[in-house]
């Protein structure tokens, strides 16, 4: 079974900043997909994040040029700093990570709260 450990959430006024750490416990797996998503109260989870394990990486249109994920392959864990924080940025952010055909893993969530 494979756990994702995510730290990093809190609270943050908004312009500033905050950076999620998401470890993978199994680190000979190799996770095609490693992303952030994201839930607010009433809403849908949405994708935030991705990054692809040879480099490529995609944004959610309402944090490009804000967020930048980064990963760290040989430790199968993934970042994301967030800078220019929004209270629309207030929700829990999720920690996902995908193996194709074989996996599909979630962590349990942090909360990040932007106050205005």
């Amino acid at each position: 079974q494979v756990q994702l450990v995510e730290s990093g959430g809190g609270l943050v006024q908004a312009g500033g900043s905050l950076r999620l750490s998401c470890a993978a416990s199994r680190t000979s797996f190799i996770f095609n997909i490693m992303g952030w998503y994201r839930q607010a109260p009433g809403k849908q989870r949405e994708l935030v994040a991705a990054s692809t394990s040879g480099g490529s990486t995609n944004y959610g249109d309402s944090v490009k040029g804000r967020f930048t994920i980064s990963r760290d392959n040989g430790k199968n864990t993934i970042y994301l700093q967030m800078n220019s924080l929004k209270p629309e940025d207030t929700a829990v952010y999720y920690c996902n990570a995908k193996r194709i055909l074989l996996g599909d893993y979630w962590g349990q969530g942090t909360q990040v709260t932007v106050s205005s």
